[in-house]
């Protein structure tokens, strides 16, 4: 939304000035942006403005690009014949003007077009010389595309063997092409890389090779995160093309001692269960959610997103619902806790330890990362957390190497070195800007009494005096924080907080709130927290949003990553 306000300022512009060209680069643009959101029929109308005006002004590169963008917004609304007589125009005109980029994308195109069909011998012969021009002009980033788009195809065709091949190559290329990158570039590149992933997965469990899938679905996690996490410990040189093998994945279940669980969702409608016991066991369940008849104990009564009247729920809207039902209707409706619980937790139950002091740890996928784990019921209403002992992890190899940092999972406060512990509870809050229909207003938080009297109690424990009030400034917690062993922070939790023009702030989105004095704001920010260095082995984040943060293809962005991978305190 974002960029389409940005593109519409600057056609304005074009307009203005008269720049006939910038106009129809501008019209593109905006119908990349309205695409990218589903709006095909709008992103139609302004590649037809675009096309018009490049045909006028004789830019040819700009009517095939032209062209090409409305073929696949044709394709992506389900019109694919029209999309195939598209993309041999804008075909037509790379050839005429010797761009082989141009005729790979067109190919590509029409590969995929093809494909939709149904007309699968036409569409590997498309995406076969897609590939072969992205080889031949060295593109990188077109070769792993074009495998990717061959092996869906022999996918489709039931040729899995062949398509592992075809995708396993096209990962292989994408995971070269990430050498160098800074954190947040690996973080946005993980999203559009996810695909190719659960393609090759597919393709393995079809041929009931159930360990080398778990092997890519991990491969395909929070391999930014656990980028950072090796760097401190001087491993970063082959991380990137070196990813967690089976026996790397059963081992780290030994030394954690624990349960692992890890979900993928496959087209909405499939969920894919890994168990890794801590022997080392492997066992794979899936979960056909055309099957499961849980739509119906939803509440009615609440603007909900799940389908009904029969349609096929999925994890995002059951997801959703309940956090719908937690927030507007602020009651725990144990349907829909329940409901999560059917679907993600009943199909492994013979899986899970039966002592409820042993480890379980869920490693979520997309918005399974909001699920409250410990909070779903099952048929008789008893606590997911009354039966085991709870731990989620964006990754097996992101848990390995937070282990090895020292953060194990069953380290009892008393075992800590707690005297130096850093114990902040309701301080006096700083202001916020806030937007209302008057554009901007300063508003100060309200106060946390339960939270001083929690801060309170844990200092109690730890004796450790808590910083209450006044006492708990920005500047004081900063220069306490690198050296506290234990680090407690009760208070309010910003989950958007951040200058949209800083690009570090935005991709690590968050705040903690703190008294403002001393020239800060009061705002502990993510990125603040990145550039500190700290040896806590333990950060407990006691306010409503400090666990949750942008979700995306490498786990959730935010407070609680900001303090996992802050480099140690030397």
């Amino acid at each position: 939304r974002r960029a389409i306000e940005l593109q519409q300022q600057a056609l304005a512009i074009k307009r203005d000035i008269g720049d006939r060209q910038g106009q129809a680069a501008s019209l593109g643009n905006l119908g990349i942006a309205y695409s990218s959101i589903g709006e095909y029929q709008r992103a139609i109308e302004l590649h037809q403005q675009s096309l018009v005006i490049n045909r006028e002004v004789g830019d040819r590169r700009g009517e095939a690009s032209a062209l090409g963008n409305l073929g696949l917004a044709h394709n992506s609304l389900g019109q694919p014949q029209q999309a195939i007589n598209f993309f041999l125009q804008s075909l037509d005109i790379a050839r005429e003007g010797g761009d082989r980029q141009g005729q790979a994308a067109s190919l590509s195109g029409l590969g995929n077009a093809y494909e939709s069909l149904g007309q699968y011998q036409q569409a590997i012969e498309q995406h076969q010389q897609a590939l072969d021009l992205d080889r031949a002009i060295g593109d990188r980033q077109g070769q792993a595309v074009s495998l990717n788009n061959l092996g869906l195809v022999y996918l489709n065709i039931n040729q899995f063997a062949s398509a592992a091949v075809l995708l396993s190559e096209s990962i292989a290329t994408l995971e070269v092409l990430r050498r160098d990158l800074s954190d947040a570039q690996l973080i946005a590149i993980a999203d559009t890389q996810s695909q190719a992933y659960t393609n090759l997965e597919s393709a393995l469990l079809a041929q009931n090779k159930i360990d080398e899938a778990l092997g890519i679905t991990e491969r395909g996690r929070a391999q930014a995160f656990a980028l950072q996490l090796a760097i401190y410990q001087n491993e970063r040189s082959d991380l990137l093309t070196s990813y967690p093998s089976l026996e790397e994945i059963r081992r780290i279940a030994a030394q954690q001692n624990a349960t692992l669980v890890e979900y993928a969702v496959e087209s909405g409608h499939t969920l894919r269960i890994w168990v890794v016991s801590p022997s080392g066991d492997i066992q794979f369940r899936a979960v056909d959610l055309s099957n499961a008849d849980i739509s119906a104990n939803l509440p009615t009564d609440l603007n909900l997103s799940s389908p009904r009247d029969g349609a096929v729920p999925t994890p995002d809207t059951l997801i959703a619902d309940f956090r719908s039902i937690a927030v507007v209707a602020r009651q725990e409706q144990p349907e829909a806790l329940r409901d999560l619980h059917k679907i993600l937790i009943e199909p492994i139950a013979d899986l899970l330890p039966p002592d409820p002091n042993d480890n379980v740890v869920f490693i979520p996928q997309g918005s399974l990362f909001l699920v409250p784990f410990p909070a779903l019921r099952d048929e008789t209403g008893t606590y997911l957390i009354e039966k085991h002992t709870i731990s989620t992890a964006p990754s097996i190899q992101v848990l390995g190497l937070a282990g090895e940092m020292g953060h194990g999972l069953r380290r009892e406060v008393s075992q800590m070195e707690v005297g130096d512990a850093l114990v902040i509870g309701n301080p006096t809050m700083p202001t916020v800007a806030i937007a209302d229909e008057n554009g901007l207003q300063d508003i100060q938080l309200s106060p946390l009494p339960g939270a001083e009297r929690e801060a309170k109690a844990i200092g109690d424990l730890l004796n450790s005096a808590p910083l209450i009030g006044n006492e708990a400034t920005e500047a004081q917690v900063k220069a306490q924080l690198p050296d506290a062993g234990l680090i407690h922070l009760a208070t309010h939790g910003l989950l958007e907080y951040g200058d949209p023009q800083a690009l570090a702030v935005r991709d690590f989105p968050g705040a903690i709130a703190l008294a403002p004095g001393d020239g800060e704001d009061g705002l502990l920010t993510a990125s603040e927290i990145l550039e500190m260095e700290l040896q806590a082995n333990l950060a407990v984040l006691s306010a409503c949003d400090t666990g949750r943060g942008r979700i995306t293809g490498d786990g959730v962005v935010g407070l609680s990553r900001a303090l996992i991978t802050a480099p140690p305190h030397h």
